[in-house]
């Protein structure tokens, strides 16, 4: 039977602009009640553009939205009462902002011991820059991971998606996901927190340990592998193929389908630390191999000889690809006003669970949900909802 690995879990979304929305739309993806908790003046979202637009719809999907004033005392005592109900807690707020409010995590705490509460930040909760603004932009380039990016002599090039929200907001829900495995276990809540700024760090991976090991800082290789080569892009007939050939069998076999069986021996590019050393010259040699071949034709040949190698693609390329389409990455939600809304899906495959989640309901608007869950949540009468209302609160 299909179910929902997290259907019960009760996940109260302060957060704004990308990443926090990131987590709470796994949470929700995966079964977990989200209600988004939007200020009473219809402000829209710095993040998502318009409520009715294709970012907005595919990142705020699964969620219900409760419009609350929390600089107001009556609506923090709502959210209060909300968190005695809830699981988890999101905010992205920066430190004196969320204790202005009364909604750091000591506070939240002593209304509910066992909640997971969960933060992202910039910098940290800790540190000189704890208190500074930040945004994916600055953070890739305080990060180095723009530095690594881009071609050798050329300026420094930021990546093309929004790679520090996306993974904080992915790693923040493995450390909510890790929390709650752990109140299982004990009862005990506790606070999760990352920022962009380590998330993107754990990014780079080798490239960090490669720094720490040898004090050597990585710079910008362009396509090329950073340590690993023949690896890269290179020309064909028509277009480019990416190649992967390191390992020295693959090299081997590479030469061998490009005719050139010899250079495998050659001892500028006897092993994987002379081929990276002397990578200019390699290249230019493959290239004028490669380039004999259209893309199609050169990819079957190393595709023949077990050479990892793929086409250079668009995004429109990419999801009208028969390998995307069989994966069914893209999902679709039902909009009262949009109709059929179109929406990325969730890379992770739960086969016991029935497989991967579906858009059981599209982004909602402004305060969508406030009277119903003040209703059914906290059993409040319909004459106290319209005072709330009347007064701001809600």
């Amino acid at each position: 039977m299909s179910y929902l690995p997290l259907e019960g879990v009760v996940v109260l979304d302060l957060t704004r602009h990308r990443a926090g929305p990131v987590t709470s739309r796994l949470l929700g993806d995966f079964g977990a009640t989200v209600v988004k908790i939007d200020a009473p003046a219809d402000l829209g979202d710095s993040m998502g553009g318009s409520r009715e637009g294709f970012d907005y719809q595919n990142l705020h999907r699964n969620k219900m939205s409760l419009s609350l004033n929390l600089k107001s005392e009556e609506g923090r005592a709502i959210f209060y009462e909300l968190v005695r109900k809830a699981d988890v807690v999101l905010e992205n707020f920066r430190p004196e902002v969320k204790h202005r409010l009364g909604v750091a995590y000591e506070t939240v705490r002593e209304v509910n011991p066992r909640i997971v509460y969960g933060s992202i930040s910039g910098f940290g909760q800790k540190g000189p820059y704890q208190t500074l603004p930040a945004v994916d932009q600055t953070i890739q380039g305080m990060s180095g991971f723009m530095s690594v990016t881009g071609f050798p002599g050329q300026p420094p090039v930021r990546a093309g998606a929004a790679v520090a929200d996306i993974s904080a907001g992915m790693v923040l829900s493995q450390g909510v996901l890790m929390a709650l495995y752990h109140r299982e276990r004990t009862g005990e809540g506790q606070w999760v927190h990352t920022s962009l700024l380590e998330s993107l760090v754990s990014m780079l991976d080798f490239q960090v340990v490669r720094y720490l090991s040898t004090g050597e800082s990585p710079h910008a290789a362009g396509n090329d592998h950073p340590t690993l080569m023949p690896t890269g892009l290179f020309p064909t007939l028509d277009g480019h193929v990416n190649i992967a050939a390191a390992e020295d069998q693959k090299f081997r076999a590479l030469c061998e389908v490009l005719g050139i069986p010899e250079l495998a021996f050659e001892p500028l590019y006897a092993d994987t630390a002379l081929r990276s050393v002397n990578r200019k010259g390699l290249c230019e040699i493959l290239s004028s191999k490669t380039r004999e071949y259209s893309s199609a034709a050169l990819q079957q040949k190393l595709n023949a000889a077990g050479i990892p190698c793929g086409p250079m693609f668009t995004i429109a390329q990419t999801m009208e690809d028969a390998q995307m389409q069989s994966l069914r990455m893209t999902e679709e939600g039902q909009h009262p006003r949009l109709g059929t809304v179109p929406l990325l899906g969730q890379p992770l495959h739960l086969e016991g669970c029935g497989g991967r989640p579906e858009v059981r309901f599209t982004a909602p608007d402004h305060g969508e949900h406030t009277d119903r869950i003040l209703s059914e949540w906290l059993g409040m009468e319909a004459s106290r909802i319209k005072d709330l209302h009347r007064q701001g609160v809600v």
